[in-house]
């Protein structure tokens, strides 16, 4: 079906907003400050958290509300509703699991101090279109406070991007399903690592003996915002904020800090359910009985070039969960953590929490679920928090597969108390790192210890950058903010380690007479007295990660079947002709695009920004700046994921580093910021791109936390909508 222009108009006037309306927008306006600074970050002030939430949101908006807006269209499930019909998946997919009658019956029933935040966060948005008619809204003309429920943690892939589209489409579409799947190809590339960094340092290991905390983010560039929002209601938070919620989701306060890594926990389960056909339905097979598989017909409005048209599908479910995809004849239903309510509470009041005891208090909700949390507060804590919600399962299933959903053995007990996950609460050795590795290097020789959690608290192990982690953290008793920011920019890549050893093996063991050894001697000869360490200048580096890209693609899928990383079938698998062959491929692609293989890391890796778009072009014709340091696979702290793009011959970066953060607690709280280009969407604006060099060099700015700080530093104070 297609909605016609005259249901499109009276649907515009059905969200036009009344007087009255106005009126309360105008009131809570004059209830808030919003000060620019020299940088363009909004500091934002209220009479209550209602009205710092209003302020805080509104000026997101100013800076990208697209960037807002596209968020609630994914997280509700209408992203088709502006992009197309290539998106109904992605929007099934969100459906099956958020469902608008449920999330406002779940905002009518929720806290009384919760609900407010709610209103003043809708009412911020919808004040921002009222007071910017040039604004045209994708899909969203009016935002509701129930909205807010949908997207409530602010990772970066939620626990429901983990359904596989594919697999949804295979299963829900009415193409035929595939008898097998396609071939890998043997070259596939090795995907870019996600993930991120946190440091805590004790104060027995700083020169001020004030504890010291590092916030590193690796996310797709401009996917944050940086601002400060405080209240009289105790409210005082710093940090970054994934656009369109009203909460810092990493950060700091006056007294406490938190930075959020992805966990490689298991917490989320599918079941192999047995569905039989009964007359014109279907049932599932639970223990010794049979049960109703629940159906129900889900639509998927789209965008099309005459309108809006809208696909149904009717979707199933068991117990468990919805279902998802089809194997080996089971049908796979999904479990995962949905508790909205909790989730936003907990996200909102560990902003507040002042000390390790007051954010452990907000733990107990177990409503974090996809992240572990490095803290840091001025009392001197430091603590690791592993995942926060993580089911109880019988220890005798393998959960990393579907498990038996007949077996009423495979139900969830309950959820792990926190003293039950593999945590670290102010270790003797004075640090915390977390790289989105595994806990148990967590604090080095204090961590936990593997064998007394179950296999399911983590799903792999350790990571090159977490080695790289301990190394610049262990044995010091000195750090500073300046030293601990020098710690995180280290530019060692420990991936090398071994790789860069096997390859030289590989050529002094390859006979004289092979044309390969002659081919890239003198490439052999530079990487043989290569430090590991990357540079802008470097043509080591650039070569180093050419051949490793070349190798890594090269025996991808061996590797795979072979149950091996990568990285590891490349030092011990890996041929000494598929070695030599990928270096010598690797330079002829470098000579092909530069004129030479000898051309430096910064010549090659490049930050650019040409425009607001989210996804963003590039060119080798625009202005670009150089990049030193890597992507996260080769053990690089500092991250800067980047390729080449149709046309293009240098590689442009879109994700790692963003907002970065040294913080240090004492009687007063001190830090250092910078985040990834500038702050505002708009190439207009002097802060579309003003922190690009001293992001690209890790020179982080002095952040404005307290009044006195903005003296001098302010751009423009305001109430929103003057």
């Amino acid at each position: 079906m297609k909605m016609s222009a005259v249901m499109l108009a009276a649907a515009w006037l059905a969200c036009a907003p009344q007087d009255p309306e106005i009126k309360a927008w105008e009131q809570q306006a004059r209830s808030v400050t919003v000060v620019r600074d020299d940088w363009g970050i909004p500091h934002v002030r209220g009479t209550t958290d209602a009205d710092a939430v209003f302020g805080m949101i509104y000026a997101q908006a100013e800076d990208d509300f697209n960037r807002v807006e596209t968020n609630y269209l994914n997280a509700m499930g209408r992203l088709a509703e502006a992009e197309g019909e290539a998106e109904v998946y992605r929007d099934l997919r969100m459906k099956l699991f958020i469902d608008p009658d449920s999330l406002k019956a779940q905002y009518a029933a929720s806290p009384d101090w919760l609900r407010p935040l709610m209103d003043a966060w809708a009412a911020g948005l919808n004040y921002y279109l009222y007071k910017h008619p040039d604004v045209t809204p994708r899909v969203i003309t009016r935002f509701e406070p129930w909205m807010a429920l949908s997207f409530t943690e602010g990772s970066i892939g939620g626990d429901i991007e983990r359904v596989n589209l594919r697999q949804l489409e295979a299963f829900y579409g009415d193409r035929p399903r595939p008898q097998a799947a396609a071939p890998v190809e043997e070259t596939e590339p090795v995907a870019e690592p996600a993930g991120s960094n946190g440091f805590a340092i004790a104060p027995s290991n700083s020169a001020s003996r004030h504890a010291l905390l590092w916030i590193n983010p690796h996310t797709s560039f401009f996917f944050r915002a940086e601002l400060q929002m405080t209240s009289e209601e105790g409210l005082n938070a710093y940090g970054a904020v994934t656009w369109g919620q009203f909460f810092v989701y990493q950060g700091f306060n006056g007294t406490a800090g938190w930075m959020h890594t992805s966990s490689g926990v298991d917490n989320i389960d599918e079941y192999a359910e047995t569905v039989v056909r009964r007359g014109e339905g279907y049932v599932y097979r639970y223990g010794r009985e049979e049960r109703p598989l629940v159906s129900s017909t889900i639509a998927v409005p789209f965008k099309t070039d005459t309108g809006v048209a809208t696909k149904e599908f009717t979707v199933y479910r068991t117990h468990h969960g919805p279902v998802v995809r089809e194997a080996d004849g089971k049908w796979i239903s999904i479990r995962l953590m949905q508790e909205p309510v909790k989730a936003l509470t907990q996200s909102y009041t560990r902003t507040k929490a002042k000390n390790y005891q007051e954010f452990r208090e907000t733990m107990e909700l177990h409503t974090n679920s996809s992240n572990n949390t490095v803290f840091a507060d001025a009392e001197g804590n430091i603590v690791y928090f592993h995942a926060n919600f993580v089911p109880k399962r019988n220890a005798r299933f393998d959960w990393r597969a579907p498990v038996d959903g007949s077996d009423p053995a495979t139900e969830w007990q309950g959820v792990h108390a926190i003293d039950e996950s593999p945590n670290v609460v102010n270790p003797a050795n004075g640090w915390i790192q977390n790289t989105n590795n595994w806990p148990y290097s967590a604090a080095g020789a204090h961590s936990p210890r593997q064998q007394e959690y179950p296999a399911y608290m983590q799903v792999g192990g350790e990571n090159a950058r977490g080695i790289h982690a301990i190394r610049v953290l262990e044995n010091k008793t000195d750090f500073t903010m300046t030293s601990l920011i020098a710690a995180a920019f280290d530019s060692y890549l420990t991936a090398f380690e071994p790789l860069i050893p096997s390859l030289i093996r590989a050529y002094d063991r390859t006979p004289a007479a092979n044309p390969l050894k002659a081919k890239v001697s003198e490439q052999v000869a530079l990487l043989r007295e290569w430090d590991l360490r990357w540079s802008g200048s470097s043509v080591a580096t650039s070569l180093a990660i050419a051949w490793g890209d070349e190798l890594g693609s090269m025996v991808g899928a061996d590797a795979r079947r072979a149950g091996m990383s990568t990285d590891d079938y490349m030092v011990r698998r890996a041929s000494p002709e598929q070695q030599l062959k990928a270096l010598a491929t690797a330079s002829d692609t470098l000579t092909a695009r530069f004129g030479t293989w000898k051309t430096a890391w910064g010549e090659i890796n490049r930050f650019q920004r040409l425009t607001g778009d989210i996804a963003q072009p590039f060119n080798d014709s625009g202005p670009s700046i150089p990049v030193g340091f890597t992507s996260s696979r080769w053990g690089s702290l500092a991250a800067f994921g980047a390729r080449s793009y149709r046309g293009s011959r240098k590689i442009y970066g879109t994700s790692g580093n963003s907002f970065v953060a040294a913080v240090e607690f004492g009687d007063s709280v001190r830090a250092r910021a910078i985040t990834a280009g500038g702050l505002n969407s708009d190439p207009a604006s002097p802060h579309f791109n003003d922190q690009a060099v001293r992001y690209s060099t890790g020179e982080l700015r002095e952040v404005y936390f307290y009044p006195s700080q903005l003296e001098g530093h302010t751009e423009r104070a305001y109430r929103p909508g003057r």
